[in-house]
């Protein structure tokens, strides 16, 4: 993919195409960059969910995948030795998150200056908030309060701080309370199309911001009292409570729409195996969801089905064997009408909630949370709860009495379509513990962010130079407010 940022505006193509071609298979649209700007915000709407999920899923499992340790890559795999600046087959979202937050401006502007259209400011402004969220917890520091305006021109924005984005007016939990309010302030008749999570039901999108609240609320708690807003959150109960109510977008079997994974060769699909890690955590859980994440290796003389493999080998001096290890499971790739992109879910606002009571931020029932959201994320990864898990391996303090270690655990294991999600739990709470590389290329230390993309130097090179100095040079090692 071409780094496309907020400077030149690759917009005009994708506007123009809508315009001109507006088919049922979003994915796929023909561009032409001298064609004006003009689109319904239906069409950019349907566009920016799609595209967002699509390639976040692809990317968080190819790249988050394997800084969460949910698997390692058998060769090109540089990234996976924590050289982050040397993107492979994926570790490069940077302008997935530019390109589409550039996009939704546009619906937000239609909906604030035309009447018309006001219904599409509330969900506009909740999916801001969610991918700004998503684009500071993996960089820290960023441009965006500059970053979205001069659509006719070049803009070089500075770097915002990362407790600034979450914090100030026009931030991330501004955004959400924003959203929710023009929401429940829309009088008109009509109805929101091109809603590829929701179906246009408002609700939902309510629903799915007070998930989101609860989720930045979480992030932030170590260096904010978020006790009294979590609590007001929790007693409403007007968030992502079941799985029926989950932002998600099902992919399917075949192609325009089906997960990446099934459209790549067959090599690249194979590089990406178990990681010891995961086979370690899985192993320690007795959990059954394996036999759906995984595939059985090919070699199990031994009778053990599944292996897993250290992280960050030397391809360039360590031979393996495929049939040695297991790779993904089948719904990856052969049966992806089974997998879903994940935006929200029941099962990762109950494990927050879950880590809020048993921290005492709100006044709740933390093994009750937990248990129901292990429930629902065995029944969203399609597996059948064992009967005696929950009083067992999967038991609320099974691991040496630390409800905290357990909840991010099963949170972490369900994550695995979120790998930047595991990674980034793993940052704010040390859990589980993940290993050391085998053959690291950064000091052996993992990292806690990740480097700003080497086009912000050319780009934007004075408001880069800012924020590199205070990350140690763009280090990777250099931690983000919330986890200072």
């Amino acid at each position: 993919m071409k780094h496309i940022y907020k400077y030149n505006i690759i917009l005009l193509a994708i506007i123009s195409a809508i315009a001109v071609s507006c088919t049922d298979d979003f994915e796929e649209i023909n561009t032409n960059p001298n064609a004006p700007v003009s689109v319904q915000p239906s069409l950019l709407l349907r566009q920016v969910i799609y595209d967002y999920g699509e390639q976040m899923s692809y990317e968080g499992f190819v790249a988050g995948g394997l800084l969460s340790q949910h698997l390692t890559a058998l060769d090109f795999n540089l990234f996976d030795r924590h050289a982050l600046k040397s993107p492979q087959l994926g570790g490069d979202p940077w302008p997935i998150f530019y390109r589409n937050l550039r996009d939704n401006e546009i619906i937000l502007e239609q909906a604030q200056t035309t009447p018309a259209f006001a219904v599409y400011e509330g969900p506009s402004l909740i999916f801001k908030a969610y991918m700004t969220a998503a684009l500071t917890d993996i960089f820290g520091d960023v441009p965006y309060f500059e970053a979205f305006r001069g659509l006719d021109g070049t803009v070089q924005a500075p770097y915002d701080l990362q407790e600034d984005i979450y914090l100030q007016p026009g931030g991330i939990l501004d955004n959400l309370d924003q959203g929710i309010a023009a929401i429940e302030n829309y009088e008109g008749s009509i109805p929101l199309e091109g809603d590829v999570l929701f179906n246009g039901d408002l609700d939902g999108w309510v629903r799915f911001a007070n998930s989101l609240k609860i989720k930045a609320l979480m992030r932030i708690s170590n260096k904010v009292d978020v006790s009294d807003q979590l609590q007001e959150l929790f007693d409403e109960g007007n968030y992502i409570s079941d799985n029926s109510e989950n932002a998600v977008f099902n992919f399917t079997d075949g192609e325009p729409n089906n997960f990446r994974l099934a459209r790549l060769r067959a090599g690249d699909f194979n590089n990406f195996v178990m990681s010891e890690t995961m086979e370690e955590v899985l192993d320690d859980q007795d959990d059954a969801r394996v036999e759906v994440l995984f595939r059985p290796r090919a070699n199990n003389d031994d009778g053990d089905d599944y292996e897993g493999l250290i992280n960050g080998i030397d391809a360039s001096s360590t031979s393996v064997s495929l049939a040695d290890f297991s790779l993904a499971g089948t719904i990856f790739r052969e049966n992806t009408g089974m997998l879903d992109a994940n935006y929200m879910t029941a099962w990762e606002t109950n494990f927050l909630l879950a880590e809020a009571a048993q921290r005492d931020l709100i006044e709740a029932d933390a093994e009750d949370l937990y248990e129901t959201a292990v429930e629902q994320a065995y029944e969203y990864w399609n597996t059948e709860l064992p009967e005696d898990y929950l009083d067992e391996e999967g038991a609320f303090d099974d691991n040496d009495n630390d409800p905290i270690e357990q909840i991010i655990t099963q949170k972490w294991i369900a994550s695995m379509i979120n790998g930047y999600e595991g990674w980034i739990e793993w940052r704010r709470t040390g859990f589980p513990e993940l290993k050391n590389v085998s053959a690291s290329l950064n000091n052996g230390i993992i990292p806690v962010r990740m480097p700003y993309p080497t086009e912000e130097a050319a780009l934007n090179a004075d408001n880069y130079n800012v924020a590199a100095s205070a990350t140690d040079g763009n280090s990777i090692n250099a931690p983000v407010w919330w986890d200072e």
